[in-house]
């Protein structure tokens, strides 16, 4: 993964040089087509996705909670809580996305505190409402 575009996700914006590869040695980036589901309600995670290019839609049911574009992450809050996934999410035009294995993203969240933190004030914002999880 370029470590360039990992500087372009906001979540990454701060990390130093060495931080990027560390992230970097974790990810893969997948080209997913339009209408590919990435993340299903009531399933158990497995993995951890930040939005290079395109768009995803988040829906709880049939209620749409958000669409989300680069910069954007989702399926954090299952990995961080261990819990089943709580939204649906789906490619709504040809995107590009990083993806993260549950062990690589608990290594990287792991070794890096401020990606931790950043990971856990958006999982605590989720919760109360104020914006879309996967």
């Amino acid at each position: 993964m370029d470590e360039a575009k990992l500087r372009s996700i906001p979540l990454f914006s701060g990390l130093g040089k060495k931080e990027l590869r560390a992230v970097a040695s974790h990810a893969d980036e997948v080209d997913v087509p339009e209408g590919k589901h990435l993340v299903c309600e009531g399933e158990r995670p497995a993995e951890f996705f930040a939005i290079e290019e395109g768009e995803v839609e988040v829906r709880r049911g049939d209620e749409v909670l958000a669409r989300l574009g680069p910069g954007d992450f989702f399926g954090e809050t299952a990995l961080i809580d261990r819990g089943v996934r709580n939204a649906t999410v789906t490619a709504v035009a040809p995107s590009t996305l990083m993806v993260m294995t549950p062990p690589e993203f608990r290594a990287m969240a792991g070794a890096m505190p401020s990606v931790a933190s950043r990971l856990q004030e958006a999982v605590e914002e989720r919760c109360s409402g104020a914006l879309p999880s996967g």
